[in-house]
């Protein structure tokens, strides 16, 4: 995730600066661009498995990030699949939802 993030800045830079910052520059600054230590892949893989399984409205982010990330169609059904017996089966129904505007009928 090379890219800089600025989605917290661009979100809420004037009404919560301190989260926009910790956002943007710690969280997706600091933490995702330590390569060396996991890839962005497996970071993707692991945020999805985590968004999914609280049901946060940011997995359709991350996984359209997973998919920069170069996270496979296959990867994210597996994902899904594997969660649904520990997370819950309609979580699973929603992230597919989810995956299936991301990836689409390809790949």
């Amino acid at each position: 995730m090379s890219k800089k993030q600025t989605a917290g800045r661009d979100i809420l830079g004037d009404f919560a600066p301190k989260f926009a910052e910790l956002n943007d520059d710690v969280l997706f600054g600091e933490v995702w661009s330590r390569e060396a230590e996991m890839s962005a892949h497996d970071r993707s893989l692991i945020t999805c498995a985590a968004l999914l399984a609280m049901g946060a409205p940011q997995l359709a982010a991350h996984l359209k990030i997973a998919k920069q990330n170069g996270v496979t169609k296959q990867e994210v059904v597996e994902l899904i699949t594997h969660l649904a017996f520990y997370a819950g089966w309609p979580k699973a129904w929603s992230a597919f939802d989810l995956a299936k505007q991301v990836y689409g009928d390809t790949e």
